[in-house]
């Protein structure tokens, strides 16, 4: 194999538990040296990939993860997006599902996988997850059949499963498998073998790469539960110049009835508002009408969102608004799958 026919990745660290590592003197956890990889990680010469390293600075904890950085990540992919066969992310687990959920709508007609991973615990710990998932994530972003990406879409792999990234949600802090893809297959399971799931794999279009980052940060959520207040629901609705609103439900879309909560919604959709329907469970999907307690909803205005995650519905919202889409053709969208991130009933 030349030099030419290589594959080539872009590892970019943008923060996170994964890149720390132990100052051997002090045993404080510092940033690790990802300019050292292969001394520190010898088994990398091994793939026979070209593989450049691009850490963010500053480093972001996913905790400040903020739309602004997924629009210098977009556009970083974009520029070097020709000279790599592929991308890994290393970035904190915490926000994972919304940056690379945010990624998938951003990033259109991506044909080159952009693999996101994380660790519980930090690479320089010997326990470390850390090194499984990135080891892993380097292969499944280089793995190519007759010349063509196995995975041409925005990923996350971590402890043995690669999953879609707009269906992902994080849902354990403490164990090694922190996501949960709760309504679609793993794209690929991985154990002695790397057994990719390939009917459930976005498939390449060819078509040249755009991206969006005209975001609108115009929206919120709000979290249902049993007791809200008429004072509680109508200050999130009285947001300065609020568009949309994820609304997060009981079960299958089903809400409280009292007159006051559907008489404010109400008002809020007559008022050009977008309210999104999204169930609070991990698995599962939206089916206004299904019980009494959401045929109102669909009544008033409220649109299902299937069984799209949280944190899809806000990424993909903050692009369609970002787009500036006319409020029909908006709510149109809201019912189409455009990146995978939902199964129509």
């Amino acid at each position: 194999m030349t030099q030419e026919d290589k594959t080539t990745l872009l590892v970019l660290y943008t923060g996170g538990t994964i890149g720390m590592a132990r100052n051997p003197k002090t045993g404080a956890l510092i940033p690790f040296d990802f300019g050292n990889i292969y001394e520190q990680m010898p088994v990398l010469r091994n793939f026979d990939i070209q593989i450049d390293f691009m850490s963010f600075n500053p480093l972001i904890d996913s905790s400040n993860m903020k739309p602004e950085f997924w629009i210098r990540l977009a556009k970083t992919i974009e520029e070097k997006y020709e000279q790599y066969d592929g991308f890994v992310v290393l970035h904190g687990s915490d926000t994972m599902s919304y940056t690379a959920s945010a990624l998938s709508f951003m990033l259109e007609n991506l044909n080159k996988p952009v693999v996101f991973t994380g660790s519980q615990l930090p690479m320089g710990v010997v326990r470390t997850d850390g090194r499984e998932n990135f080891l892993t994530s380097i292969e499944i972003a280089a793995a190519k059949e007759d010349g063509v990406a196995i995975v041409p879409e925005v990923c996350i792999y971590f402890e043995n499963q690669l999953m879609r990234a707009n269906r992902t949600t994080k849902f354990n802090a403490e164990n090694f498998n922190a996501f949960v893809s709760g309504n679609y297959p793993a794209l690929a399971e991985v154990g002695v073998h790397i057994r990719y799931n390939k009917s459930k794999i976005l498939k390449p279009n060819f078509k040249k790469l755009r991206i969006h980052t005209n975001l609108d940060y115009n929206v919120s959520i709000l979290k249902l539960f049993p007791g809200i207040s008429e004072q509680a629901v109508h200050s999130v609705l009285a947001i300065p110049g609020l568009k949309a609103l994820i609304l997060e439900t009981f079960g299958s879309g089903n809400a409280p009835t009292d007159t006051w909560f559907l008489e404010a919604l109400k008002h809020a959709i007559d008022n050009g508002l977008i309210i999104l329907n999204v169930t609070q469970c991990k698995s599962g999907s939206v089916e206004i009408g299904r019980y009494e307690t959401s045929v109102t909803l669909g009544e008033i205005g409220v649109i299902g969102g299937y069984d799209i995650t949280t944190e899809s519905a806000l990424a993909k919202l903050m692009y369609l608004m970002g787009e500036n889409y006319p409020h029909e053709k908006m709510i149109s969208l809201l019912q189409t799958a455009i990146r995978g991130e939902m199964t129509i009933n």
